[in-house]
């Protein structure tokens, strides 16, 4: 049974299931709160680099905390995204971790902010090609980074997680909607499932929370490609709804919330599920363009920047400037729920939108409760991909025929194509393994993803 009886009753700051982590912070039981995600200055990230690197991070903390307390902002969430190095050397990532909390603990004792740390481990798993995706020394990073990490003071663990990634970002320029679908609803459902069985021992054994993935690898290198006109916007849209099933299991095998940012088909699984979420949309501009600014902010818990590097601008130091973006976004919507308009300016939020790009459409409230919808009702992950590809389709071919949504002729082209393959697309996903196999040998190794 779903968390939430109908799309109408879900909106931002509120969640069925509120998280309390860090310095008594308390997240989607009312309130929106920012979450602020920084990064370095051009610096090489190595050993040689690491005590200046440890100073960058404990100045850049200081600021955005700093910026919190002049705007008197109670509750943060401050977000370390590991770069690839971070996880290559646990020890590097762990000792960035301990700086960034320490940072945190000061300020929560002299001025009581609030405030809580999630640390997002990178996926290094690709560096060695085709991957290994269960076995071998990338793997064992992977894990003791997430135990080091936790020990070392993170309240919230997540990851960006890429399983499959190594022939959907083939497929997706190629147009290969079966291979892509396969992906989804097969490779990268044993990855989720094998990758969050161990977070979540991890995260229960350190006593932190299991966040959550998204499908960024997938639906928003889809994305970027459209806005770089290298693929039809359709496609992009199916890939972003298509991923709801996959990103769920997370919170299937026991991830808590808040989601991560990155995942755009979050909405649909705090319908599912009601844990808290975090969303980015128009203060992520400095890290990527995107259709989605402020529909992304419809159903939110945090409100994200994405990630921003430690630049100067006319205004201050990019982190404090984007800090500041997050809280007054923040406050207007919180002050929105103190007046019981919240729900008045959620849709407008969603109008603002919501047909001006078929990928913004995904995120409307009510398609993505239908999605949810498919994922509660539909038996095994493969069918719920492949119902939800249908969705997109027949979604998109109805606003566009009632004139709500405007398409290209090349759009609307695509938009049949895509119609074709996931109406006729084989019932059973052992007969795609095999085009899969063939086409993309060498890619990726079948014993890595549990697969016959």
């Amino acid at each position: 049974m779903l968390a939430y009886s109908s799309p109408e009753e879900v909106v931002f700051g509120r969640s069925k299931h509120p998280v309390k982590c860090g310095f008594n912070v308390v997240i989607g039981d009312g309130e929106v709160i920012p979450e602020v995600n920084f990064t370095l200055p051009s610096v090489k990230v190595c050993r040689d680099n690491l005590r200046e690197i440890r100073k960058l991070f404990r100045d850049i903390t200081t600021r955005v905390l700093m910026k919190c307390v002049e705007l008197s902002q109670e509750q943060v969430v401050v977000e370390l995204e590991h770069v690839f190095e971070m996880t290559q050397d646990p020890q590097f990532g762990a000792v960035v971790t301990k700086d960034i909390k320490e940072t945190m603990a000061e300020f929560h004792e002299k001025y009581g902010l609030r405030s809580a740390l999630r640390v997002t481990v990178a996926d290094i798993r690709h560096r060695t090609r085709p991957p290994r995706m269960r076995n071998g020394e990338e793997v064992e990073k992977v894990f003791e980074s997430f135990r080091m990490c936790a020990d070392a003071g993170a309240d919230i663990l997540s990851i960006e997680s890429t399983g499959g990634k190594e022939i959907t970002d083939r497929a997706i320029v190629e147009g290969d909607v079966e291979a892509i679908l396969f992906v989804l609803g097969v490779m990268a459902i044993k990855d989720m499932e094998f990758l969050w069985r161990e977070i979540v021992n991890i995260s229960e054994r350190f006593g932190v929370v299991p966040g959550g993935d998204t499908a960024c690898g997938f639906a928003n290198t889809a994305m970027q490609l459209a806005n770089m006109g290298m693929i039809p916007r359709v496609m992009a849209a199916l890939v972003r709804l298509a991923s709801v099933p996959r990103s769920y299991i997370a919170v299937k095998m026991g991830a808590k919330g808040p989601l991560k940012d990155c995942g755009y088909e979050n909405p649909a699984i705090k319908m599912l599920c009601g844990v808290p979420i975090s969303m980015e949309g128009k203060a992520s501009a400095c890290a990527h363009s995107s259709p989605l600014g402020n529909i992304a902010a419809a159903t939110c818990d945090l409100w994200s920047n994405e990630s921003v590097q430690d630049v100067k601008l006319l205004g201050g130091d990019a982190p404090e400037v984007f800090t500041e973006i997050l809280i007054y976004d923040c406050r207007l919507m919180n002050a929105a729920a103190k007046e019981s308009r919240a729900f008045e300016f959620r849709d407008l939020l969603v109008a603002s939108d919501k047909y001006l790009d078929p990928q913004a459409l995904m995120l409307d409230p009510d398609l993505m409760y239908r999605a949810a919808q498919i994922v509660e009702n539909v038996k095994d992950p493969y069918h719920q991909v492949v119902e939800t590809a249908k969705l997109v389709v027949d979604t998109i071919s109805q606003e566009t025929k009632e004139g709500r949504l405007r398409l290209t002729d090349s759009e609307r082209r695509w938009l049949g194509k895509l119609g074709d393959t996931v109406y006729n697309i084989p019932s059973d996903w052992s007969e795609i393994l095999e085009h899969v196999e063939k086409r993309y040998e060498g890619f990726f190794l079948m014993e890595e993803y549990g697969l016959p």
